[in-house]
């Protein structure tokens, strides 16, 4: 078996950089936390230099600092020898919108969310429509079309403001605009400080096609407007369309038709750099990738680097789509690793023989193979290890979706910590997985040392098992790993700490296409 992670004494650098590392033991002697972490250093800076105009900071997909991000990894994996593509990405560039408050008092209300296809500007009077300010907040503000009687919609540019509750954010604005409002703002609920009904929403409206701005913003925001007299101006700019690229890697086995695949999504959401989310999957699979350089698998290793996660996993859907069948059956399986290091973290394995999660997807035979991978591993190096609903909520959507086996690893996003998941991982209950979770203070700071290590390591343990043998998984014979033998002991199963509900990415690491599909 490999050393494990906090046994593994490392090797020179220029040892690691110029030899196959094609056993265990070389390559995991090689993939150190400081590797990886120079990585996570350089898309920090990446982001702090770029001056891009409309999101600046970040390294958001459209943005100078994902191109930045694109340009530093296929960089490096050129200068390794890798086949290098960066695969054209069509993606829709949405600008941010802008909600300010102009009396009684003038303030910013920064991050509104605009739905809605009115690009235009409006300013006007705010109309508060039947909210519930106080105590529980419970609401039905504009769930009807009588929540509208007897205000006055007549002006030119009139704003409802109505209140997160009961029915779906479509009906809220249907039955806003038929009153005859130009603008819709959505204010959050506001019933308890410490849940998500607090801080800006995303009106999501189905099939719903507004005529004019529909706003999502926080309830203090909304409270704030809700005061008499209020008037307001919303600008909402027309999306662009931009090409962005995923940076796909290639290092050729004997088996061209045996393609084993890893990948993590580069771009980060507009707030911020994207460290843990997912700066830590990216460094980390890279990392891999240049240690493995040398190794000269049976089997076909193929990375990639995925634009637009954020947005919707576009880029990773477009590549898939974008392979004709016989290209998708070359691909024997797929790993996705999308936060691996979340400061407040648990280890999970997605959950692909449903043990703790029925799964809502259908999820591709040989998938509990990948599984047993990871968690053999974990039990070797004797880390205790959870399920994560396999529910397709990342970049291996698209690969499922076509029958390719997957599995991948998490640490966790927006869900917090039971008492009995601190009492096994550490770290703080109460407090969510990642408290950075799609927020500015998604920064180099923002990651736990310990989570980043042994997953570092078992991403490059896996790579370099699979590289040599996908038996387990597709039936197609492959070989021993050279040197030292390595048989993973039977997995000790997951803590089952979300068994009693809620958890994994079945109800966490949500995206834009995901946020609040409805109100309740």
């Amino acid at each position: 078996m490999a050393l494990p992670a906090t046994m593994a004494t490392a090797a020179p650098g220029n040892a690691c950089d110029n030899r196959s590392n094609n056993s265990y033991d070389k390559l995991l002697q090689c993939v150190t936390t400081e590797g990886v972490l120079e990585h996570m250093q350089a898309f920090q800076r990446i982001a702090e230099e770029s001056t891009d105009p409309v999101y600046p900071g970040s390294r958001a997909s459209g943005t100078t600092g994902y191109q930045a991000s694109v340009d530093y990894v296929a960089g490096l994996l050129e200068d390794a020898g890798y086949t290098v593509t960066l695969d054209e990405v069509p993606i829709t560039f949405d600008y941010p919108s802008t909600l300010t408050q102009l009396s009684p008092t003038r303030a910013e209300h920064p991050n509104a969310i605009a739905a809605g296809s009115g690009y235009t500007t409006v300013e006007g009077r705010v109309i508060p429509v039947d909210l519930n300010l106080e105590g529980d907040r419970a609401n039905t503000s504009g769930c009807q079309a009588d929540d509208f009687a007897g205000l006055d919609f007549t002006g030119d540019q009139d704003i409802a403001l109505v209140q997160r509750g009961t029915c779906s954010f479509e009906e809220k604005a249907t039955f806003a605009e038929a009153a005859g409002a130009e603008a819709v703002v959505i204010m959050n609920q506001g019933n308890t400080p410490a849940d998500d009904r607090q801080g800006v929403i995303n009106p999501t409206l189905g099939t719903y096609q507004a005529e004019g701005p529909v706003v999502g913003t926080s309830f203090a925001a909304g409270e704030a407007l809700a005061a008499p007299g209020a008037t307001a101006r919303i600008v909402l700019v027309e999306p662009d369309e931009r090409i962005d690229y995923n940076v796909i890697a290639e290092l050729p086995g004997k088996n061209a038709d045996n393609v084993v695949m890893a990948g993590a999504h580069l771009d980060s959401v507009a707030a911020g750099p994207g460290i843990n989310d997912d700066g830590s999957g990216s460094a980390a699979l890279l990392e891999t990738a240049l240690l493995m350089a040398k190794s000269n698998t049976p089997n076909t290793l193929r990375f990639g680097w995925w634009a637009a996660e954020e947005s919707g996993l576009i880029g990773s859907t477009d590549y898939v789509t974008g392979l004709s069948p016989e290209e998708r059956e070359r691909i024997a399986l797929y790993m996705n690793y999308d936060m691996v290091a979340s400061p407040n973290y648990y280890l999970g394995v997605y959950d692909a023989n449903e043990s703790t999660f029925p799964a809502p997807v259908v999820v591709p035979p040989g998938s509990e193979a990948i599984e047993a991978v990871y968690e053999g591993y974990y039990t070797e190096v004797g880390q205790p290890y959870d399920d994560s609903e396999f529910s397709g909520r990342s970049d291996y959507q698209a690969f499922i979706d076509n029958g390719i086996p997957s599995g991948g690893l998490f640490t966790g996003a927006e869900v917090r910590k039971t008492p009995q998941q601190q009492a096994i991982w550490g770290g703080t209950a109460g407090e969510q997985f990642d408290p950075c979770y799609h927020l500015a203070c998604d920064d180099i700071t923002n990651y736990d040392a310990e989570a980043l290590e042994v997953n570092s390591d078992l991403i490059a343990y896996a790579m370099l098992h699979f590289g040599y043998s996908t038996q387990a998984v597709n039936g197609v014979p492959g070989q021993k790993v050279p040197g030292r033998a390595s048989t993973l002991p039977a997995p000790a199963g997951p803590e089952y700490t979300f068994a009693g509900g809620g958890g994994g990415l079945a109800h966490d690491h949500l995206h834009d296409h995901d946020v609040e599909r409805d109100s309740a």
